[in-house]
């Protein structure tokens, strides 16, 4: 309760208390301030709770700068100049958003060290961590362009492993574009996800400006180029066959045949067989079926449940089982005629003895165990 205390230079004269009393002094009532003394300490630790969320956003947002959330984004090509500085580099990285701000990539650079770089391109992400940035660039310039070669025959699985040995680029990341289905062929069916058999064997020269998803369209379109070129927009009227068949026969030829003569006659059998409702029974597609190249084939591996398993199933797979060239594209459209419909191998060369009959094949069998060249 706050205390009362009299100021004689109050007039009082209406305050009925002292009202007839005038020669008694006058009284003022004031009230007495309250000690401010008290206030200090909760202002203080105010003060120190702001300050402490300050600090806390604070050092959050540097580290968003240092470290931005998410993944890394597309590939950009940097080139560095000649007699540039650390600055310099930092302006042209924050100008292409590799990293998110100039000045914090230098105080970043100073801090952890890092400086001068080497004048020439550099193949680097947008939203990259400033860590990334930094030892992308004490790696060096990269070359122009590399070279990547795919081979026929191969899986599309395989492919990604093949162009991660291109520099800055990354197997995961171009199986995320197989799989995102951004990239599609044009014989590529509704309903069919699959990249599998629609990229073209060849050899690229892989840009610094591009990335995965760049360079697999580049494949996706080589392919479509060539197969139009040879005549599969018309595969019905020639082959009696949509074109994504004859690109899963194609793709069958590439896996059986060792040499060019034989590309022909392999693709008259699987017309033939098909044409007769008989199960193709092609080895390459159980081992597709079983993701495994090459080895002995067990009776339990002949048996493997999968659509892929031409021993059992009768018909096409349901997808190419690899990637065809443009020798086994053209066999597929343009089959050699005959009335085959076995095959084994002949030679050591990779010629194969073809036949009609069942007993003509099971004597081309008996010959080719006598020398070594089937189990």
């Amino acid at each position: 309760m706050a205390e009362l205390f009299f100021d004689r230079d109050e007039d009082t004269s209406d305050d009925p208390e002292v009202i007839g009393d005038r020669d008694r002094p006058r009284r003022r009532y004031r009230r007495r301030p309250p000690d401010r003394r008290r206030r200090w300490p909760i202002l203080l630790a105010l003060v120190l709770v702001v300050g402490v969320m300050a600090v806390g956003l604070g050092a959050v947002w540097l580290q968003r700068q240092v470290d931005p959330p998410g993944d890394p984004g597309r590939r950009v090509s940097v080139e560095v100049p000649e007699g540039a500085t650390t600055a310099d580099v930092a302006e042209l990285l924050a100008a292409e958003d590799v990293v998110t701000d100039a000045r914090i990539f230098r105080y970043y650079l100073r801090f952890r060290g890092g400086g001068p770089f080497q004048a020439g391109s550099y193949r680097l992400r947008q939203s990259s961590s400033m860590g990334d940035a930094r030892a992308a660039l004490e790696e060096g310039p990269r070359l122009a362009f590399t070279n990547v070669t795919i081979p026929e025959g191969r899986w599309v699985a395989d492919v990604a492993d093949i162009v991660a040995e291109v520099p800055g680029f990354d197997a995961a990341a171009f199986n995320a574009e197989v799989e995102s289905g951004v990239v599609r062929s044009l014989y590529q069916p509704q309903g069919i996800d699959s990249l599998e058999g629609l990229l073209f064997p060849d050899t690229y020269r892989v840009d610094e400006n591009e990335d995965e998803q760049a360079v697999l369209a580049r494949m996706v379109s080589t392919l479509d180029q060539i197969a139009t070129e040879l005549g599969y927009g018309e595969a019905a009227a020639k082959v009696g066959r949509e074109p994504y068949e004859v690109l899963i026969i194609a793709s069958l030829i590439e896996a059986e045949a060792k040499v060019d003569a034989d590309r022909g006659k392999i693709s008259q059998v699987i017309y033939n067989r098909l044409a007769q409702e008989m199960t193709l029974g092609i080895d390459a597609t159980v081992y597709y079926a079983l993701q495994r190249r090459g080895g002995s084939l067990t009776r339990s591996d002949l048996d493997v449940d999968s659509p892929y398993n031409t021993r059992k199933n009768p018909g096409l797979p349901p997808t190419p089982i690899g990637l065809p060239g443009r020798a086994s594209l053209a066999a597929a459209l343009n089959p050699e005629s005959g009335p085959w419909l076995y095959y084994v191998l002949a030679d050591e060369a990779g010629n194969h003895a073809f036949s009609e009959s069942y007993e003509e094949f099971q004597r081309n069998v008996a010959a080719a165990r006598r020398n070594g060249l089937i189990p």
